[in-house]
């Protein structure tokens, strides 16, 4: 058995990595492509590899001549590199495949070596490797039937979105036997190029053998394993993620701060949502609006600011709308002015936006992180500030403080002229939710000095529509506000989700009672991993102290690598310093708890 590489491309998309070498000298976390192909492929003994070059074919030649010298490597050129595509490179090899049995391969794949172990060790004679299509995937799709039998190849213009349940992507791994390439491949592959020329792709002439001939072209499917296609910087940046060491890839993936769809099969209890929200029938209606919503340009803040208040039932003048919270959070934080009060841990997007000499830090002196609006009187009246941050739940904490408890606040806080920030984002999901809220007329028009922050990217499960309020009778701070961020700071997709959700509120509603079940549930099983201390959460995740066994940072780590699960180290934040062995972990739905809860009790 040969293996033939196919390494003549340019890499355009690559820019910058590919101005003087070709993808396959690409390194990925130290190692170059061809390294790590030209080993694997050493490991399963083939008897001969021969690369087909083409542009900085001189480099790779001796790239690989000086680090090799005793391997049976052979090189066939392709002068035209730049006028052909890859039909036609493989074509210059065909002498090759006239010889003996092939694994065709394309240099710009990485992969773990099970990839090709499945197809050196299968029985199949001829056969493709595929992956049920993922939404990051690109290129050529198959389609296949019962029986693994390769019925269709689908080129990238007869791609439907619509039929992407039946669809696997070629992994670009292919075998052949001798007499299928003799009998079947190489005289259409003369044909096709004779009829219609060489700057065609290879998978072409298997999509004819598929549509005319009784090829038994099969597909063996290797979804699960690891493996990335590497054709641009994002790319290149995620496979440096997937294929890194186990304290690098944890790294790797902290500092992307989302985008984890594209990581496949990665679930994600880091980041906080609303897992049975918004339903299919929302989503169908956004779905139904794409091209106008992609094509139009969004309203501004003004016209925005009046949709955000008719979703919250709320006076146009008292709100500002945001980019997320996290914009909202910029431009009050850059407002205010004078000591602010901030209870740790929380989250710290808040007073990371100050100078940290303003702030008046609140530690609570318990094992759950806990506080009451009393604890918090009785601090800050010993200690004056200005301003004070309430997150309420607390992230990561999960800590509540009630309606009564509220009000008292509020009070207090008028009482000594302080301005009094609440961040509500996770309110939704308390058991007293209703109660709790603060986004009221009258209470906002009664209490000037109230600002409440409320992320929609949070309760409502649409963080990718990136959406925040924030609402006051400080008509002033509003005012400021709405200069501060940009007129378009929403696009149209989230000023439409904002239009349309009056119509599916109930779903909403439901959505939270029936989280509110999953949450219980979900206690209960992680209460019974012996290493984990479970602290009552208000919230959308559980904050667990980690008694022995790990380091938060072991946990994560393992989770991360052995079983592609993300969760929160806590150990970094501000207020785990005397004690750091915290994870939190968000509460998905009830297949994907449940599969957290039975990996962390069978560690």
């Amino acid at each position: 058995m040969q293996a033939i590489i196919l390494a003549a491309g340019m890499g355009r998309r690559l820019g910058e990595f590919t101005a003087d070498n070709t993808k396959c000298m690409l390194e990925v976390n130290g190692v170059r492509l061809i390294d790590r192909l030209l080993t694997q492929l050493q490991k399963f003994g083939v008897s001969r590899i021969v690369v087909v070059v083409g542009y900085e074919g001189n480099k790779l030649k001796t790239y690989i001549t000086k680090n090799y010298p005793s391997w049976p490597i052979e090189f066939v050129e392709n002068p035209i590199y730049d006028k052909t595509n890859n039909i036609y490179s493989l074509w210059l090899a065909r002498g090759y495949m006239r010889e003996e049995d092939t694994i065709l391969l394309e240099s710009d794949l990485i992969f773990e070596d099970a990839v090709l172990e499945a197809i050196f060790e299968t029985e199949i004679s001829n056969c493709a490797l595929v992956s049920k299509y993922e939404t990051w995937m690109d290129g050529t799709m198959v389609r296949i039937d019962e029986d693994n039998n390769i019925v269709n190849f689908i080129p990238k213009k007869a791609f439907k979105y619509s039929d992407t349940e039946f669809y696997y992507k070629t992994v670009n791994i292919y075998k052949f036997t001798r007499e299928f390439l003799v009998d079947h491949y190489l005289p259409f592959l003369d044909a096709y190029i004779k009829v219609l020329g060489n700057n065609e792709y290879y998978e072409q002439v298997l999509r004819v053998i598929t549509l005319i001939d009784n090829s038994e072209m099969k597909a063996l499917c290797i979804s699960g394993k690891k493996w990335y296609e590497i054709d641009d910087v994002q790319d290149l940046r995620i496979a440096e993620t997937i294929f890194a060491e186990p304290e690098q890839k944890l790294e790797k993936i902290q500092h992307s701060f989302g985008g984890y769809w594209r990581y496949s099969g990665l679930l994600d209890f880091c980041y906080l949502v609303n897992p049975y929200f918004p339903r299919t029938r929302m989503i169908d209606e956004m779905k139904a609006n794409f091209e106008p919503l992609l094509r139009n340009y969004p309203s501004g803040m003004g016209v925005n600011s009046l949709i955000a208040s008719k979703y919250f039932s709320l006076r146009h003048e008292y709100v500002v709308v945001g980019n997320g919270a996290a914009e909202l959070i910029k431009s009050i934080m850059g407002y205010l002015r004078g000591k602010i009060g901030v209870i740790y841990p929380t989250f710290e997007e808040y007073p990371n936006r100050i100078d940290k000499s303003r702030i008046v830090a609140y530690f609570p002196d318990n094992a759950n992180f806990s506080y009451s609006a009393d604890d918090i009187i009785s601090f800050y009246s010993k200690n004056a500030v200005d301003n004070l941050l309430i997150v309420n739940p607390d992230n990561p904490s999960g800590n509540f403080v009630d309606r009564a408890g509220l009000d008292k606040l509020i009070a207090w806080a008028a009482d000594r002229n302080i301005r009094l920030i609440i961040d509500e984002s996770f309110v939704d999901f308390a058991d007293t939710a209703a109660e709790a809220t603060l986004l009221h007329d009258d209470i906002l028009e009664h209490n000037p000095h109230l600002c409440v922050m409320k992320s929609i990217s949070k309760s409502y499960g649409v963080p990718g529509l990136r959406l925040g309020v924030l609402a006051s009778s400080d008509c002033e701070l509003i005012k400021y506000m709405r200069s501060d961020v940009g007129i378009w700071n929403i696009n149209s997709f989230a000023e439409f989700y904002m239009q349309i959700f009056g119509k599916y509120e109930k779903d909403y509603t439901r959505s939270c009672e029936k989280f509110r079940v999953e949450r219980e549930l979900f206690r209960a099983e992680l209460e019974q991993v012996p290493f984990l201390r479970v602290i009552p959460s208000a919230a959308n995740y559980f904050l667990c102290e980690i008694s022995d066994r790990f380091t938060p940072k072991q946990l994560t780590t393992l989770l991360l690598t052995e079983h592609d699960i993300y969760i929160k180290d806590c150990s970094g934040k501000t207020g785990f310093e005397r004690n750091g062995n915290y994870i939190r972990v968000a509460i998905r739905d009830r297949q994907d708890n449940h599969t957290l809860a039975e990996v962390l009790k069978n560690l």
